[in-house]
């Protein structure tokens, strides 16, 4: 029986144009009426908010894993240190890489963020000689395939590397990790992980999808990813998640 839903959002919940249709909405409605939790699990952090009804979901994991909330309750937190990420981005910078780390909602970049995602309005560009505080999360724009050698040749033990298809490079602490937040929300609301589907499309959704009890790729998903789902629903862009929750979990049931 399947108590938890678990969606990443881009590319799999959002539309390309980052919209959510009326008829997906109804569905989470009607699968929460039914006493089924309903989470999202994203690398994004505070850009969410404008995106999605955060009234539709019981709880969140953000920045890939860095945070995750149950019921706005905070049960996982892995931050990286302000004497690791410093260095870190200091070198990537000065071999050419734009680079940022996302601190309480703030992207503070060696590039102006808002040229690459129009969305993100609170950013600083610096040289991080007078950042402080601990990190959610870095990244790094990946131009090409030698500055995943380099990034990979410094790159703090505690840390580690997910590129997306868009050639984004995510770096984060080793214990940030979509399906540990996942994990510790479904222990939260006394759910198993045998009583969990989740639904995601690229590379960092790997590791969530093998550790819960149904996995299901989006049809616009990359092939890894394909490769290891129990399913393969529609697209995003043509309502794949709600589609699949009706069919399985809500029809005749």
């Amino acid at each position: 029986m399947i108590k938890m839903i678990v969606i990443d959002l881009d590319e799999t919940l959002l539309r390309t144009d980052k919209s959510i249709s009326a008829y997906t909405i109804d569905i989470l409605k009607k699968i929460r009426n039914k006493g089924i939790k309903v989470v999202f699990a994203t690398a994004r952090g505070n850009s969410t908010k404008p995106l999605i009804p955060y009234e539709l979901f019981d709880g969140c994991v953000l920045l890939n894993g860095a945070k995750a909330y149950a019921d706005n309750k905070l049960v996982y937190d892995r931050m990286i240190f302000a004497d690791t990420f410093i260095p870190f981005l200091r070198k990537l910078s000065n071999n050419d890489l734009k680079v940022a780390a996302e601190i309480e909602g703030v992207h503070y970049a060696n590039f102006n963020v808002k040229e690459v995602w129009s969305y993100i309005d609170k950013f600083v560009v610096t040289n991080y000689s007078n950042v402080s505080g601990n990190a959610d999360k870095l990244y790094a724009l990946v131009e090409n395939p030698s500055q995943i050698d380099l990034i990979n040749s410094i790159l703090p033990k505690d840390l580690y590397l997910n590129l997306s298809r868009d050639n984004l490079a995510m770096i984060m602490h080793k214990e940030a990790t979509k399906s540990n937040g996942v994990l510790h929300i479904a222990s939260e609301f006394n759910i198993q992980k045998n009583e969990i589907v989740a639904f995601g499309d690229d590379i960092n959704d790997k590791e969530l999808l093998l550790s819960v009890g149904l996995s299901v790729a989006m049809d616009n998903s990359i092939d890894e990813i394909k490769m290891i789902a129990d399913y393969i629903c529609d697209s995003n862009n043509d309502d794949g998640v709600a589609k699949w929750l009706e069919k399985n979990l809500l029809t005749n049931n």
